[in-house]
C-alpha cells in the first residue's frame, strides 16, 4: 500500500507527517510525505521557527513525484492541518491527478479546525474552504465531534444526533466518516468514544479517557484508520485496530509524563494492536 501524505512537519515532537508517517511505516505502508510547513515544533508552544511552504512549492514537489511515475501506484491521498488557504487547492488538484492515474485511489481528509476545549484555531478562511471545497471531494473524513458539528451546522452530543450529523456529512461527498473525541452526556464516566459510519452501517467504540492533552494523536488516528480501512474494507475492524493502537500510544505518553507523543516507543502498539476494545453496532 502507498499513501501520499500532504501535511505539516516538525523537527521536535510529533504532529502532522511527523506523527503519521512512522506508524504507517511500522504497519508496512509505503508513505510519500509532502510537507506544507517545516517548523521547529508545533504551534501549541506559542513560539516556533521555520517556514510555511508556499503552495506553489508544495505543488512542485507533488509534480516531481508524479514525474517519477508514482501516481498509478498510490492507494490513498491523506491530508491534515492546512496552514494556508492555497494548500487546499493544491491538495484537490493532487487528488484529481492521482485518481486519474489510479481510479481506485481514495482521498482521506482530516478536516482540522479545532476542538471543543480550544474552539477554532485555524485561519477564518480554512473552515469555509474545508466545508465548501475540500470535504466534498473526499472519500473518507476524520473530524472530531466539534469539527463534525461545524461542517454540518449541527451540535451533535448524543449517538442519534451524531449519526444525523454523520449522514449530513456523508451527503456532502465522503462515503466514510470517522468521528473522534465523541463525548455524550450519557456515556460511562471516565470514557471517550469514536464512531464510524459507511455504506454498511455505523459502529462506536469506547475507551478510557486519559487526563491529558496530546498534540498529534488525531494525526495518528487518521493515518492508521485510513490504512486499516483500505486493507480490510471493514469499518468496525479498522476502528477497533485504530482505537487499540492510539489508546496504548496515549497510555504510554501519559505514563512517561512527557508532553510529546511517545511515538517511537509505542511502535509495537501499531504493529501488533492488542485489540482490547470492541466496536458496538449502532446502526
Amino acid at each position: 500500500m502507498k499513501i501520499l501524505s500532504i501535511q505539516s512537519a516538525v523537527a521536535y515532537g510529533h504532529v502532522g507527517n511527523s506523527a503519521a508517517v512512522f506508524p504507517l511505516q511500522r504497519i508496512g505502508v509505503e508513505v510519500l510525505p509532502v510537507y506544507t510547513v517545516n517548523f521547529s515544533n508545533h504551534t501549541g508552544y506559542g513560539a516556533w521557527r521555520g517556514p510555511l511552504i508556499a503552495p506553489a512549492d508544495v505543488a512542485d514537489v507533488i509534480t516531481g513525484i508524479e514525474e517519477r511515475g508514482a501516481f498509478p501506484h498510490i492507494d490513498a491521498v491523506l491530508s491534515g492541518y492546512q496552514g494556508g488557504e492555497g494548500i487546499g487547492d493544491v491538495i484537490i488538484d493532487a487528488v484529481a491527478r492521482v485518481k486519474a492515474a489510479n481510479p481506485n485511489a481514495v482521498y482521506a481528509c482530516d478536516p482540522v479546525m479545532g476542538n471543543a476545549k480550544s474552539g477554532c484555531f485555524v485561519a477564518p478562511a480554512i473552515p469555509v474552504l474545508l466545508r465548501e471545497k475540500v470535504v466534498p471531494v473526499a472519500d473518507i473524513i476524520t473530524p472530531n465531534q466539534f469539527e463534525l458539528g461545524f461542517l454540518t451546522g449541527t451540535e451533535p452530543d448524543t449517538i442519534p444526533s451524531t449519526l444525523e450529523a454523520v449522514d449530513l456529512a456523508r451527503a456532502m461527498g465522503p462515503s466514510t466518516v470517522l468521528v473522534t473525541s465523541v463525548e455524550r452526556p450519557d456515556r460511562e464516566e471516565g470514557t471517550i468514544e469514536m464512531l464510524v459510519a459507511d455504506d454498511s452501517g455505523a459502529w462506536i467504540v469506547q475507551t478510557p479517557l486519559l487526563p491529558m492533552k496530546a498534540n498529534g494523536s488525531g494525526d495518528v488516528t487518521a493515518a492508521l484508520f485510513t490504512a486499516h480501512y483500505l486493507e480490510t474494507k471493514d469499518a468496525a475492524l479498522a476502528l477497533e485496530r485504530t482505537a487499540s493502537s492510539v489508546f496504548d500510544l496515549l497510555s504510554n505518553t501519559h505514563a512517561s509524563g512527557a508532553r510529546e507523543l511517545q511515538l517511537v516507543e509505542s511502535q509495537e502498539a501499531y504493529a501488533h494492536p492488542r485489540m482490547q476494545f470492541t466496536a458496538r453496532r449502532v446502526r
